[in-house]
Formats: structure tokens, C-alpha cells, sequence
């Protein structure tokens, strides 16, 4: 009987916090032994249970695997059935706010990250894409635009380029070293805004721009979902929103040196994204790089 199993697997306090806290956010093992303060594995035996018992998917990327909610089956609506149970449990409560404290943890961690390897990122990007120029393509696609966005435009080099075709840019970047560097890069110029700020709770207001980038960063995030939810949010009807990132990859070194949290994407999971920030279809292109690694570019339009 599945309640029986459903039940068993709920059987402990451990398990029903995992099942509340993977709720809305995927976390890795580290990050769950991080917010539970237990032995990696004693979390990963929990983790096991509720996966076998179909409450949770999972998914191995490389070293690591994350873990959340069923999104289908019968284990998703038991979940979504028993949530209320679980809304004003302080245990469950206090859970959600070591999750944010740690997801927090690791957008600092990124963002230290990239002030210390600012100076040489134009450097470490040729080690990855060799000869294959990404910004040229964007700027392709960008074409004659009356308000472009570039969220996280780190360095500034994009935002430069864009500047021939569009009457006005906006770069948004969560390290300061990085706006410095883009501020320099393209001096006081009236037609550019540069705005420190999280991807996903960008400073922007609604349908303020007709075309927006996300270029080589969901790979950082820990929620890259609502980074794409946000850039559409901030896209007037009609507007062109871009993502470039890696296709899934089994590249560890992308993690130890260039401080991705994912190893690329799957065509299915950003077009996943895209449909459900209310974009309409997705163009895809493929670019093979070095590494072994393939940058895909989509192209979607705002409905």
C-alpha cells in the first residue's frame, strides 16, 4: 500500500524535516549535513529512504548529488497533501532559516570568488572557449534593442559591446570588484547603468527592458530557476531573453577552479524554466568548446 510505505518513510523527525526543507529548494548532501549539523552519513541514509520510498528525486552531477521533492508521482501529492501538517512546526521553521543561511553562505562564497579572480577572468574564459567568441554571438542576437540587461555582466565586456546596437544597457553583478572593473572598462557614459544585486531579486523594475542575458552564470546559482523567473519578470511583451550556459558535463574542474556550484544543464531543464516564467518557445544553438564542454545559447520570447 503506498500510505503504508509513504508513512514509514515519515516515520522519523529527521525524514519529515528533510521532506519539509527539500520542499521548495534542491540542496546537495553537504548542504543538508551543513543545515542538519549530522554525520554526511547518517543524512545520506535518511536521504535514501524517502528517495526509495518515491518522496524524493534525485540527481547525480559529477561528485555530488542533490536531492528535493518529488515533482510527479504519487510521493509528489502525498507531499503536497501533508503540507499544512508541517507549516507551524518550529523545528521546521528554524530548518527554513538554516537553509537560507547557508544557500546565503554560498552566493557569499561566489561572490568572494569572483573579486579575487576578477583581474583574470577574460583570461580564464580563453582557457574554456578557445577561439569561440560567446559575446559576439550575443550581441548577434541583441541586435538594434531599446533597453538591454546584462545580468551578472561581471567585467563589463558585454555591455560594451551591446552599446552599438542598443540606445541604453544595464549591468547587474553581485561583486563589487566586478562592477569596478566594468566601470572602468566603459567610463562614464549616461546610456549605461550598473546596479549591485542578486540574480534572483534583481534591481530592476518590471517590463523595464526589451532584451536580457544570463550569460555563463546559472551554473553558479543555487536557484537558477528564479533567476530566469526574474530576468522574464523585467522583460517588456515581446522581449528577448538569452541564457547561455554549459550543456551537462562530467567536468569536476569546472568546480575546483572556476567555482561552479552545476556542472551545465540539460535542454529539458531550461526549457522547463523558460515555459514556466512565461516565455514563449526556445531556440537553441550549440557551440563546442575546449575542456570537452558545449555552451548552448536559447533564445525565447516573452508571450
Amino acid at each position: 500500500m503506498e500510505m503504508l510505505k509513504f508513512s514509514k518513510a515519515l516515520s522519523d523527525e529527521i525524514r519529515i524535516r528533510l521532506l519539509a526543507m527539500l520542499r521548495e529548494t534542491e540542496l546537495n548532501v553537504g548542504e543538508v549535513v551543513q543545515v542538519l549539523g549530522m554525520s554526511q552519513p547518517r543524512v545520506s541514509r535518511h536521504l535514501k529512504i524517502l528517495h526509495e520510498s518515491g518522496l524524493l528525486e534525485s540527481r547525480r552531477e559529477g561528485l555530488w548529488n542533490f536531492y528535493r521533492l518529488a515533482r510527479s508521482g504519487a510521493g509528489s501529492r502525498f507531499a503536497e497533501s501533508i503540507g499544512w501538517l508541517l507549516e507551524d512546526e518550529p523545528e521546521i521553521a528554524e530548518d527554513s532559516r538554516r537553509v537560507a543561511r547557508v544557500l546565503a553562505e554560498r552566493n557569499m562564497e561566489t561572490r568572494k570568488f569572483f573579486d579575487e579572480i576578477a583581474e583574470d577572468w577574460e583570461r580564464l574564459q580563453r582557457d574554456v572557449f578557445g577561439g569561440f567568441n560567446l559575446n559576439e554571438e550575443l550581441v548577434s542576437i541583441a541586435g538594434s534593442c531599446s533597453v538591454a540587461v546584462d545580468l551578472g555582466c561581471g567585467n563589463g565586456a558585454l555591455l560594451e559591446a551591446m552599446l552599438a546596437g542598443c540606445r541604453s544597457v544595464i549591468g547587474v553583478d553581485s561583486s563589487p570588484k566586478m562592477l569596478e572593473l566594468a566601470e572602468s572598462r566603459i567610463g562614464a557614459n549616461p546610456r549605461v547603468s550598473l546596479r549591485i544585486g542578486e540574480l534572483t531579486h534583481l534591481p530592476l523594475r518590471d517590463w523595464e527592458a526589451d532584451f536580457a542575458v544570463i550569460s555563463m552564470v546559472l551554473h553558479h546559482l543555487p536557484r537558477p530557476d528564479k533567476a530566469v523567473s526574474e530576468a522574464a519578470r523585467t522583460l517588456s511583451s515581446g522581449g528577448k531573453l538569452v541564457i547561455a550556459d554549459f550543456l551537462v558535463h562530467s567536468n569536476e574542474r569546472m568546480r575546483s577552479e572556476y567555482g561552479d556550484r552545476r556542472l551545465g544543464f540539460t535542454e529539458e531543464e531550461l526549457a522547463g524554466w523558460i515555459n514556466e516564467a512565461g516565455m514563449g518557445a526556445m531556440d537553441i544553438r550549440r557551440f563546442p568548446v575546449n575542456e570537452g564542454l558545449t555552451v548552448l545559447v536559447c533564445i525565447s520570447e516573452k508571450q
